[in-house]
């Protein structure tokens, strides 16, 4: 297999993916979009900084490629959709920079209130202006946190040791965590209000775009001192602009720019109270080596099986709780297999229902498995774990999961309901000891099946004479029955068979059976 490194990365980066003698790595940096795309289909891995734009132009040229490697926590510069759609598992590496990013947020703050690069220009032009660069304590000041993730975090507890009050601004933090590190939990309005200083610490999505904007830098302070060190599009750059003008906003410092790499929006950056940096939150020799070597070891363990980590559009597992669910996973996928070929109509919704100790594994993971396996056999498009639940969406299907920690009749239980347009039909199964997949419900029907092989299901009549009826049509047929499994719901009604067969059933036995008046219904089944 082979891995593409097309961003400068430390050099032990390589030495980590070449471990695995099975991995092949090429370092070629500096490539052009077009230049990038005639060869990306030689290629298993892609490791990237921030540089390379990983486009859907990009994606549609690259049919090996299974992973893509972030060295770094944004991925803004790779078009999730897409790697998803193309079923690319697209991996970061969260906290690989974290206090690099804190500590030069807060070492901003501090230039900004100080004035240090406009005193340090003025020093070096051979003046001596101590009158026009007296700045402001941060000692007493109250510091507004929006995003208390992992830096967020780190710039409260600094914060905090400066002896500034700490607001933080989280709708996924609860206030005894925000405690924990010396921030005390705001709505965003009374944040905005109470701030001295702003400091941004969150993802760019449509929900953070601008979200300091007109109305916002309205309801702050005057002479709010402003951060931006996490990602550009999150201040309205304009808006900025005009608060400094006007007075309101009394700084900024600003390492991300909403307008790309170098920035466009020179007005800004001209200000004379705006500390600017060109993107230098992640640049310290620790946090390079730390993200290019994390970004190695994961990239190396997706192409070879092992685990997937820090996916962000697919389930995470850490290694050892992977080896543990992976029976589950495999009971999940083959239920989702089994399900797809027993179905008639259009599928409008599959519900997922996990009982007992199945329970004690996160159950995304398992879900995505039992979506590949219903999804791969209706598909002309490769299917995975990444891009199956993206397909379900995509076609309007709902899926949902249902949790319960009761046991019911088995320790474990995993059910797939799936809805179509003309009937809804119900298939359950657990593991018992700890590896061996059973089949154990099928609608109203309860009985014990190894889900393997080539496997006829039907339904006939409850009566004397069936099972040898049907054993003389697969010998006509030369068909070797291997293993045969029964269930019925009540005695003389309809009875649920399951023959585990050497080879594959032709039609034309699925039709002559269909044709006999003792069976109502068939269906072939292959794993």
């Amino acid at each position: 297999m082979k891995v593409l490194i097309s961003d400068k990365l430390d050099a032990r980066c390589v030495e980590v993916l070449q471990k695995d003698q099975e991995i092949e790595v090429d370092v070629r940096t500096g490539l052009k979009a077009d230049e990038l795309k005639d060869i990306i289909g030689d290629y298993e891995g892609l490791i990237v900084r921030s540089s390379t734009k990983v486009t859907e132009d990009l994606l549609s040229a690259a049919g090996n490629l299974r992973v893509i490697g972030r060295a770094g926590a944004g991925v803004d510069n790779i078009d999730l959709d897409a790697a998803t759609r193309h079923g690319i598992v697209v991996m970061n590496t969260p906290g690989g920079n974290s206090v690099s990013t804190a500590e030069h947020s807060f070492a901003m703050m501090i230039a900004m209130a100080r004035n240090i690069p406009q005193a340090n220009a003025s020093v070096k032009a051979h003046k001596w202006e101590r009158s026009d660069y007296t700045g402001v304590e941060l000692d007493g000041k109250t510091l507004g946190v929006l995003g208390l993730g992992k830096v967020g975090r780190l710039v409260a507890a600094r914060a905090a040791a400066f002896g500034m009050k700490v607001l933080g601004y989280d709708p996924f933090v609860s206030a005894e965590k925000a405690e924990s590190y010396g921030a005390r939990l705001s709505e965003l309005d009374s944040l905005l209000e109470a701030a001295d200083v702003l400091t941004f610490h969150l993802p760019m999505n449509e929900k953070t775009r601008h979200i300091l904007d007109e109305a916002a830098l309205a309801r702050c302070r005057d002479g709010v001192f402003v951060v931006n060190c996490a990602r550009g599009g999150i201040v309205d750059e304009e808006a900025l602009l005009r608060a400094l003008e006007s007075g309101k906003v009394a700084g900024a410092a600003i390492d991300v720019y909403e307008t790309g790499e170098p920035p466009s929006n020179w007005d800004l950056i001209d200000h004379d109270r705006v500390v600017c940096t060109p993107h230098l939150g992640a640049s310290t020799r620790e946090a390079q080596a730390s993200v290019a070597l994390q970004v190695a070891e994961q990239v190396g363990d997706l192409l070879m099986e092992r685990v997937i980590r820090n996916a962000v559009n697919v389930p995470s597992v850490e290694p050892e709780m992977y080896r543990k669910m992976q029976p589950f996973l495999d009971l999940g996928e083959r239920l989702g297999r089994i399900q797809a070929q027993l179905l008639d109509g259009q599928l409008e919704r599959v519900t997922v229902e996990y009982r007992g100790d199945v329970n004690e594994y996160p159950t995304a993971p398992l879900t995505a498995a039992v979506l590949r396996g219903l999804v791969d056999t209706m598909s002309d498009e490769p299917v995975n774990f990444v891009n199956a639940p993206f397909f379900m969406q995509e076609r309007g299907v709902r899926v949902d999961e249902l949790r319960s920690s009761e046991h019911e009749d088995f320790a474990n239980l995993i059910t797939v309901i799936c809805q179509t347009s003309t009937r809804q039909r119900t298939l359950s199964g657990s593991l018992f000891g700890k590896h061996q997949p059973r089949l154990v419900r099928l609608d109203e029907y309860t009985f014990d099946a190894l889900p393997e092989g080539h496997m006829l299901f039907y339904v006939n009549q409850d009566r004397p004479g069936i099972i040898g009826q049907i054993g003389t049509v697969m010998g006509d047929y030369n068909i070797n029955i291997a293993q045969m499994y029964c269930g019925r719901h009540v005695v003389g009604g309809g009875a649920l068979t399951v023959l585990k067969v050497d080879s594959e059933i032709p039609q034309e036995v699925i039709s002559h059976l269909l044709s006999q008046d003792y069976i109502a219904w068939a269906r072939q089944v292959s794993l």
